[in-house]
Formats: C-alpha cells, sequence, structure tokens
C-alpha cells in the first residue's frame, strides 16, 4: 500500500516522548487496528442532537482543554449560552443587511471567542438551553421560528422596521432557551458571565483561525468565503504542508485544535470510526472475479464501489493544487466542526488524527473518529488554535 505520508526521525521522537505506553489502545473495526500515539486528556464527548451547533460544541471542549492544560480543571461548559447570543446578533446583522447574508444555525470556531469577549461564559449547570420539554437539543423548530421572524422583519411591512422587533426576538429566545442569567453562584463565588469568562483565563488574542488555500496570498489573513462565517472573521492562510506542521506541533506539545472540515464523503463513516480518501479502482488493479463484478456496475455503483473499504487502501494523494479545484468546485463544504485531540497508526503504519466530535458516544470508538492524513488534506476548511501551538519559523512568516 502506497503511504501518502512521510514521518521523520524528528518527529517521531517527539511523538515516543510525549507517548504515555501503559495507555496506549488498540481498537479494530471494519480490518482496522489504531494504535494511539499521542492522546491528549480532554473532557468528556458531548451530543448535540438535533441542532446544528457542531461550532460551538468543538469551540467550547476546546476552550475546556485550554483550562484543563493550564489549570488541571475538568470544566463542563454552556454551549447554549453561547448559540443563544449567536442568534441574536447574527439575526440583528441579517436585518441590518436586508437579508442578504445567512441566517442559520452553523457558525464557526470564531464565533466562541466573540461570545467570550463580548458576554462572557457560564457552567453548562447554569444555562442548559432546554426550556421546550426535551431532553436533549432539538432545534428544529426554534430555526423554523427564528428563520420566519427575522425573515418578517427583513420585507419590512411596516415601510419602515419597528423598534420591537430585537424584544420579539429575545421572547423567542427566552422560550426556548430560557433567560440569560445576570448573576449566578457557583461553587460558592457569585458571579456575572464576564467576571466568570475571565476567572477562568482564557483570552481570545491568544488564538489563531488558520487555513490554506491559494486564491488568497500565503501569511495573510482573508475572509474565508464560507456562508457559516456570519462575523466575516479573518483567518491566517498557510500552506497545505504548514497547515498539517502546525497540527503536528500543537499535539505534539499537549495542545488540542478545532476542525472544521467536510464530513459529507462516502469515506466519512462515522459508525466505523474511520475518514478515508480512497483511491479509485482501476481495472489492471483488479483479479479476474473482482473485474468481472466492477464492469457490471453502474456508474453511480462504481463511485461508490470505492468506498466500500473494511480496512487499509490506498488513498488519493492531495495537493495544495487539488485540495484547492476541490474547494473552488464546492465539493469541499463548510459541514462539520470537530475537535482534534492525538494521533494515531494503523496496522500498515499509515498516520491518523484522532477527533473528538459531538455526536454522542454511541458509536465503535465512544464518539471519536480517526481521520486519515490524506481526508485532513483534502478536507479541512480550517483550524483553530494557541498561538503557542504555531512552529516558531510559521508565527514569524505570520507576524504572530
Amino acid at each position: 500500500m502506497k503511504k501518502i505520508i512521510t514521518t521523520s526521525i524528528a518527529m517521531a521522537a517527539m511523538l515516543t516522548a510525549v507517548a504515555a505506553p501503559d495507555t496506549e489502545e488498540k481498537d479494530s473495526v471494519a480490518g482496522f487496528e489504531f494504535k494511539d500515539i499521542v492522546t491528549i486528556p480532554v473532557t468528556s464527548v458531548k451530543d448535540q442532537n438535533k441542532s446544528g451547533t457542531c461550532w460551538c460544541f468543538a469551540g467550547t471542549s476546546f476552550y475546556e482543554n485550554e483550562i484543563r492544560k493550564a489549570k488541571g480543571d475538568s470544566l463542563d461548559l454552556s454551549e447554549m449560552f453561547t448559540v443563544r447570543h449567536c442568534y441574536a446578533d447574527k439575526a440583528d446583522r441579517y436585518v441590518r443587511t436586508y437579508g442578504k447574508i445567512n441566517f442559520a444555525a452553523g457558525g464557526s470556531a470564531l464565533d466562541v471567542p466573540y461570545v467570550w469577549a463580548n458576554y462572557g461564559a457560564v457552567p453548562e449547570e447554569v444555562y442548559s438551553g432546554l426550556n421546550y420539554g426535551e431532553d436533549k437539543h432539538v432545534h428544529g423548530e426554534l430555526d423554523a421560528v427564528l428563520k420566519a421572524y427575522v425573515d418578517a422583519v427583513v420585507r419590512n411591512p411596516n415601510r419602515r422596521v419597528s423598534t420591537a422587533w430585537r424584544n420579539g426576538l429575545e421572547g423567542v429566545l427566552d422560550a426556548y432557551l430560557g433567560k440569560l442569567p445576570e448573576t449566578f453562584t457557583y461553587k460558592g463565588k457569585t458571579y456575572t458571565p464576564q467576571s466568570f469568562a475571565r476567572s477562568l483565563g482564557i483570552s481570545p488574542d491568544d488564538y489563531i483561525a488558520v487555513t490554506s488555500f491559494t486564491h488568497h496570498p500565503f501569511y495573510k489573513p482573508f475572509v474565508l468565503e464560507v456562508s457559516d462565517n456570519w462575523l466575516w472573521g479573518g483567518y491566517q492562510n498557510v500552506t497545505l504542508g504548514e497547515l498539517r506542521e502546525i497540527v503536528d506541533n500543537a499535539l505534539t506539545n499537549g495542545y488540542t485544535l478545532v476542525w472544521a472540515a467536510d464530513v459529507s464523503e462516502g469515506g466519512f463513516k462515522w459508525n466505523d470510526g474511520v475518514a478515508l480518501m480512497p483511491k479509485s479502482k482501476e481495472e489492471g488493479d483488479m483479479t479476474g472475479t473482482e473485474l468481472s463484478r466492477w464492469v457490471k456496475l453502474s456508474d453511480k455503483d462504481r463511485a461508490s464501489d470505492k468506498f466500500n473499504f473494511k480496512g487499509p487502501v490506498e488513498e488519493i494523494e492531495v495537493t495544495q493544487e487539488s485540495r484547492q479545484e476541490m474547494f473552488d468546485r464546492q465539493e469541499t463544504t463548510d459541514d462539520h466542526g470537530m475537535e482534534i485531540v492525538g494521533i494515531a497508526e494503523d496496522r500498515e503504519g499509515n498516520r491518523y488524527y484522532k477527533v473528538k466530535n459531538s455526536w454522542d458516544t454511541n458509536q465503535k470508538y465512544d464518539g471519536y473518529i480517526y481521520v486519515s492524513m490524506p481526508y485532513f488534506d483534502a478536507k479541512t476548511l480550517n483550524i483553530y488554535v494557541n498561538k503557542k501551538a504555531v512552529p516558531q519559523k510559521i508565527a514569524k512568516k505570520l507576524g504572530i
């Protein structure tokens, strides 16, 4: 099997240094066997359930783990406090732009620091956002009601926007998610959301969002053109190789990362706990029996047949150019946010990133998935990471 990546002696030494041999795990599923080389201790896997709030679950988990790394505290912070503020501010921008931007449940990793900086944070026990008769997050009705409401405001039937529409929006959010706390008591201390956020030691200025595309200059920030970037936030631009360098350096030094990616590919097999970018099958690679079956398949079935893998397979080689083409042709879209928490290998020595998801724990790896290097290279939209985790030579190019 062709290996898409190379591993330097220096990297191998770093990985060995941070690995904990007595905690390395081996699991097999559908012919895969993964060995965890680097696994960063993290807070528990959560469940976004039927809500489009993966961006907040990933970003909140990331901040929880930054706090854990710095202080050793394992906190459970409220996602819905952040979601609530984003719904309100997104609605304001939607109305101000006459409905010409996206208004939906989705967001980006930049939304969490935005809320922390402007509104603060609260523990999960203070604001669960479950005020509508459900035990888990189910936002279908809420999203539909909010969209209908802001669209009615944008239509401007009074010929000028009323002074009441924001109060009406807050009423809807209060009804579904609950009223926002002005003060609360946590572990015997009284806080406001702002003072609680300050007590956690997180400064949004210490973090950076990074991507890798050629339609903008490298080493300069640009507004990433995806609909969920409603903040019009800036992303630093590096080469594909440097993007991977940042991830590797972060993980080997104990830092996790937020990962925004396209998970719509057939090779993203959540229940099996693995994501690959298989190479298309060619006639010359098949035995007689395989070939006789393959030639009888329809074009659609042939296209999907490459995703019928039961173990490691040869994957496509991803270049800066092919990655860009996938984005330009909208084959790579902004689908999902997760958190990269480790490095692993399969039985053939191919490297993977271990990724924490927010789709509960009822799958093969209890809420985690192993993502191959080609999948990461092809389908990454961006990462969000502590500036201290960026290699010095790259940080210098970015001016951070």
